[in-house]
């Protein structure tokens, strides 16, 4: 498999006007081609902090860190970043909204906008390209918002807590949702979660953080039986990987 995403060494330190404060010590990991990674770790141990990083928006410290060999920039856009909540613009439709990461980056075009489209057709929402996000449920607007954030073709999407503004039943149907249609797409993706069980339900690769200065305390690749989040949190093995995420996190 195709090494796309590495951390070497990467450590990283806030300053102050009197103090140094160290957030990331020593990083290492890598993310393959196609690969779905889950970052968990205790509060404030600096998980979004590392999507930060990815992104291009802070340089590290310490180390190195490349994506397809190359460091990340802001003004290559190889990178999609979904938030805790859409931030779909409430006076565009649902079309225009898609549109948006393409009229940013300056490449709204007949090809562009035809791929959009087919995402959303693809995916479901094809007869609400002309509604607005108002209109739409909260799972449905998290789809738009993935959909958003694919039309642009990232190398790699960014997932910082991207269910935690929804219900827990509906953030059960949106999870699998947006796991078939990260699969479907074949993007490899990292995503920043409190949950373990969203971890072990989603992921190929689990990266356990420890507590501020964050160190990578585990890496973990459950083998769980199951097409979907949903089917692998009815296997038997499910709750074994629970227990032994939970000790590592609380331990």
């Amino acid at each position: 498999m195709k090494k796309l995403l590495e951390l070497k060494n990467v450590s990283l330190n806030y300053y102050t006007k009197t103090d140094e404060i160290q957030a990331l010590d020593n990083l290492n990991f890598y993310c393959n081609e196609g690969e779905f990674v889950s970052i968990i770790g205790p509060s404030g141990c600096g998980k979004t902090t590392v999507l930060s990083l990815i992104a291009g928006l802070i340089t590290p410290t310490m180390g190195n860190l490349t994506i397809d060999g190359l460091k990340p920039s802001t003004k290559e856009g190889n990178f999609g970043y979904m938030l805790q909540k859409d931030h779909l613009f409430p006076w565009r439709t649902i079309e225009k909204n898609v549109y948006l990461p393409l009229e940013i980056k300056g490449n709204k075009n007949k090809e562009s906008k035809e791929y959009a489209l087919s995402l959303l057709k693809k995916y479901g929402l094809s007869e609400f390209i002309n509604k607005y996000p108002e209109q739409l449920s909260g799972g449905m607007r998290q789809r738009v918002a993935l959909i958003r954030t694919l039309a642009c073709k990232p190398k790699i999407l960014l997932l910082d807590e991207p269910f935690s503004a929804l219900d827990s039943q509906t953030r059960l149907s949106v999870c699998d949702d947006v796991y078939r249609i990260i699969k479907s797409e074949n993007k490899t993706t990292v995503l920043v979660t409190h949950d373990i069980s969203e971890a072990i339900s989603m992921s190929d690769v689990i990266i356990v953080l420890s507590a501020r200065p964050a160190k990578v305390k585990s890496i973990y690749r459950p083998t769980i039986e199951g097409l979907s989040p949903i089917r692998k949190r009815e296997s038997n093995s499910f709750g074994l990987w629970f227990e032994k995420i939970w000790k590592e996190l609380n331990g």
